[in-house]
């Protein structure tokens, strides 16, 4: 239960954060706010302070920002409608900006908790290690590439090397002395090794461990974000080519499930926290790159039409009747919300069954 609360408080954060950007923006560009909502839904709690109406509001899967002419006209000087492109764009991208910067902290902040963080670098071998040598992988090699995938983080290797289990060779690209080494056709797959007395299929490497410095950390943050949003792309593309369906995904209910049992699984409270934080940080960075698709009702959506709409205005010389984008949104927001239904009864289905 502890940490469904948890994780419930850090996804309201991640939206809170999102709305935010827009409505901290939307003020410093001189937008006039309507209303700010944490939630959707009826409102628990409502006030009103200056032009702006606050909401907390019952269902934790979402928020908006509602600011003056966003979807129609208006004759007051401080609509949305009637500020400069550019103005616009940064109004619209800031939720994702801030999303993203909030993924950084979040792993920023976890690193700097653990003190030490694994990287791409060869520490050693398990007995029995076929590939080591002048020809194969050295101790002190720094992993740059995999396959032709680039390497940032421990965790890029990781992955790399599972998608290729069942090939017969690896291309790696390693520094050695300061100098790329390039590895094609070496034969590293996976053997048998015994761990606690029991078989196991790996590929025999041990990986560095540094100590955290602060120039480390703002690097292995970094990297860790780059991670995140590279594996947030491949999700994408196995969902575009129909290897993954809407079985595999994930909403609010399957997401707090999933961070209950990942808490759960880290053997001390400690160690809990720390696989929730993760996984909201990498939950961050997919947002940012979710709400920047070019799809109707998302933040990409809107930044495409502004720009079609300033295109139009210069081949034409007149502006796209607002009502048109507001038909668009409306449509893109009701298919949006009819697919989070469905992601969240197959969510609970998994839970029941």
């Amino acid at each position: 239960m502890l940490y469904i609360i948890i994780g419930i408080l850090l996804f309201g954060f991640l939206i809170a954060i999102h709305e935010w950007g827009h409505f901290i923006t939307a003020k410093l560009l001189d937008v006039q706010v309507n209303e700010f909502s944490i939630g959707m839904g009826p409102a628990l709690f409502s006030r009103k302070k200056g032009e702006t109406q606050y909401s907390l509001r019952a269902f934790p899967v979402g928020g908006y920002c509602a600011m003056e002419g966003e979807d129609a006209e208006s004759d007051n000087p401080r609509a949305f409608s009637r500020k400069a492109p550019w103005r616009k764009l940064i109004i619209l991208a800031a939720g994702s900006v801030m999303n993203f910067v909030a993924g950084f902290v979040l792993v920023l902040l976890l690193f700097a908790a653990t003190g030490s963080y694994v990287v791409p670098v060869v520490d050693g071998f398990m007995e029995g290690f076929s590939c080591a040598g002048e020809d194969g992988l050295l101790e002190g090699d720094r992993i740059l590439s995999v396959n032709g995938h680039r390497i940032g983080v421990y965790s890029d290797v990781s992955a790399q090397l599972n998608a290729a289990a069942g090939e017969d060779s690896l291309d790696l690209v390693v520094e050695r002395d300061g100098e790329k080494v390039v590895l094609n056709d070496l034969p590293l797959t996976p053997q048998e090794y015994t761990v606690n007395g029991e078989p196991v299929k790996m590929y025999g490497i041990y990986f560095a461990v540094e100590e955290a410095t602060l120039p480390g950390l703002l690097v292995q943050s970094w990297h860790t974000c780059g991670y995140f949003a590279r594996a947030v792309w491949s999700g994408l593309a196995m969902l575009v080519t129909g290897q993954v369906g809407l079985q595999d995904m994930s909403g609010p209910v399957g997401i707090v499930s999933y961070l209950s049992e990942a808490g759960s699984q880290g053997g001390s409270v400690t160690a809990g926290l720390q696989n929730v934080v993760y996984i909201i940080a990498l939950i961050a960075v997919n947002l940012a790159i979710m709400n920047l698709l070019p799809l109707p009702a998302l933040d990409g959506g809107r930044i495409l039409l502004l720009l079609v709409g300033e295109v139009w205005f210069l081949f034409c010389g007149k502006k796209l009747d607002p009502k048109y984008e507001a038909w668009i949104h409306a449509v893109g927001f009701f298919l949006l919300i009819l697919l989070m239904v469905a992601v969240t009864f197959s969510d609970i289905w998994k839970l029941v069954t």
